[in-house]
């Protein structure tokens, strides 16, 4: 299910076989440099990595809009950070598709990298309009 969803997410001008084929090679390619994680493994583990647990929404309250920290349901924190792996992914130049999908596994798997990055920086402004959670919806 999550497979399918990574998969499409990468496909482009609906070629769901060539989105396959590299969603498949960039699992076998980063459970190779991470020899402790079987190949289909690799995604859950950098997903689980990536996923936020809060996020800020906007709210208007009297004339001001605020940032206000909420919970993100687990459906929508699996869709933030496919997405997010996908594009940091999409990002990266100069390399084949499933080599730069694989590098952003194995920098997920490892707690580092971009998609980690955009995760840490969605929490740190959650935390820093704390002071609005009573706005909550």
């Amino acid at each position: 299910m999550v497979a399918t969803k990574f998969i499409n997410q990468i496909m482009t001008s609906g070629k769901k076989s060539i989105a396959m084929e590299i969603f498949y090679q960039a699992c076998q390619a980063a459970s190779k440099k991470l020899e402790d994680i079987p190949a289909e493994q690799v995604f859950l583990t950098a997903l689980d990595n990536v996923m936020p647990r809060v996020e800020v929404r906007s709210k208007r309250v009297g004339g001001s809009n605020y940032q206000v920290p909420r919970e993100v349901s687990p459906n929508r924190a699996q869709a933030l950070g496919i997405r997010w792996i996908v594009n940091n992914a999409r990002k990266k130049k100069g390399m084949p598709m499933a080599r730069r999908l694989s590098a952003e596994f194995v920098d997920a798997c490892n707690n580092t990298g971009s998609s980690v990055q955009w995760k840490e920086n969605v929490h740190k402004m959650a935390e820093a309009n704390r002071a609005f959670s009573h706005f909550a919806f």
